[in-house]
């Protein structure tokens, strides 16, 4: 694990709300009640928990749920995520949700949860080293993303 410098943010305000989200989940078939909140640079705080399905591809994390919640009112600068679940282990994000997380803040700090709400820190970056990139993506203007279509400055190699 890496020491990430304390938050202005009371981590257990960020915990908390990741707990409250956790209550509201719909997991009747894996029995794991996950919540998840995201605090955005700017101070705001999104929750989100899992949703499970019968066809179970379409079910969706807590982890996702919160981001796409976020960037769905604007948000694209964030500070931190707690995940956590009925468990006394600590809840790591899954793949689909670090490589998601890693699209939008590689440095985020990840408050990874039990049921006590003791946890550990790491960030994203941390947790899925080498995330896939498209080629080319270093030179995404992100700034354009946020009023329309993702503009590429170079021709991406194919």
């Amino acid at each position: 694990m890496i020491d990430l410098p304390m938050m202005q943010f009371p981590v257990e305000k960020l915990i908390n709300t990741a707990r409250a989200a956790r209550e509201k989940a719909y997991a009747p078939y894996s029995g794991f009640s996950v919540g998840a909140a995201l605090l955005t640079q700017a101070g705001r705080l999104y929750s989100g928990c899992n949703i499970e399905n019968a066809s179970y591809g379409l079910s969706i994390c807590a982890e996702r749920v919160a981001l796409f919640k976020a960037v769905s009112n604007g948000e694209r600068e964030f500070a931190a995520l707690a995940v956590i679940w009925d468990d006394r282990e600590y809840c790591a994000p899954c793949g689909a949700c670090r490589q998601v997380l890693a699209e939008f803040a590689p440095d985020l700090a990840v408050y990874m949860c039990n049921d006590r709400g003791d946890y550990r820190v790491q960030t994203v970056a941390g947790l899925l080293p080498e995330a896939f990139q498209l080629k080319g993506e270093e030179t995404v203007d992100r700034e354009a993303s946020r009023s329309g279509p993702v503009r590429v400055t170079e021709p991406v190699e194919r």
